[in-house]
């Protein structure tokens, strides 16, 4: 699991914008009659940290770094869990291994090369009218194209990749399509049982894990319904949050069989009339959007 990211996905950001997140990891010591609390930083590894969830506050105060820095600063930030949206820029001789994200805003265009480590393919949906903005979670690491191929069973072209050799690139753990709330609203059928990140802003808590969001760029747009299945993290409205999940169309008894929702009578029926075989997203994770 990531613990924070930085998401934007208002039309700006399509053009170009990107952020990133540094994750950080910690473990807590203990406290006796004779010892002094102590704390302890690791190193994030390949794999995606599990992290515990934190108040809104704590993790609003997680370091939040523009992509920029990164590709300014990267060895700051090398062996460094991290979370970056940005447009997708495919090369045919990389295949489903690795791709770019790209901001036009930055360097003149400089791309950040993500290596492919999900276990899954990455194909760009053929019906996309443009770069597809996504979301790539993690490690930033040096290429080494060798140790790439050992631990995580790729096979990356010599050819292709020699020119990017102890570069800094970012080894992705997870990879996950960007819409925005309003884009889903308009055409849910293209993002129905996938894996998604969405940002938007909590406007209203409909139950204690429901909640309704919508882009804060936007007014008068149509909010998404987000059922949490992490209730323990506290959300608030107004608050800019990054939420991963699966959407879905709502049908009552599809729901009620799958999560453990705890919906009174009134709500059920609130949400029965106004979002019945609209799109929802149940989502895994939910984190403060930087600003």
């Amino acid at each position: 699991m990531i613990k924070n990211i930085n998401y934007g996905l208002s039309q700006g950001l399509k053009k170009g914008a990107i952020a990133l997140v540094i994750m950080t990891a910690f473990i807590s010591g203990c406290t006796n009659n004779n010892e002094q609390a102590t704390t302890e930083d690791t190193t994030a590894s390949p794999e995606v940290a599990q992290t515990q969830p934190t108040e809104p506050a704590e993790r609003a105060e997680q370091g939040n770094v523009q992509i920029e820095d990164l590709t300014g600063n990267v060895d700051e930030y090398i062996g460094q869990e991290v979370s970056v949206r940005g447009d997708v820029q495919t090369q045919e001789a990389m295949g489903e291994s690795a791709f770019f994200l790209q901001n036009d805003q930055w360097f003149g265009g400089e791309e950040v090369l993500v290596i492919n480590a999900s276990g899954e393919p990455f194909v760009v949906p053929g019906d996309e009218p443009a770069a597809p903005l996504v979301q790539v979670t993690g490690e930033v690491r040096q290429l080494v194209r060798a140790d790439l191929e050992r631990e995580y069973n790729l096979v990356l072209d010599p050819n292709v990749y020699a020119e990017y050799e102890e570069r800094p690139v970012i080894v992705a753990q997870s990879i996950a399509l960007a819409p925005d709330p309003e884009e889903i609203s308009a055409a849910p059928e293209a993002y129905y049982n996938k894996d998604i990140a969405v940002t938007g802003e909590i406007l209203e808590q409909v139950a204690p894990n429901t909640y309704t969001i919508q882009q804060e760029q936007i007014v008068g747009g149509i909010p998404l319904l987000v059922v949490n299945m992490n209730p323990e993290i506290p959300l608030e409205t107004n608050e800019e949050v990054v939420i991963t999940g699966q959407l879905r169309q709502y049908v009552a008894a599809d729901f009620e069989r799958d999560y453990n929702l705890t919906w009174d009578a009134d709500v059920q029926r609130e949400i029965e009339a106004e979002y019945a075989d609209k799109p929802v997203l149940v989502a895994d994770e939910v984190y403060p959007s930087a600003k």
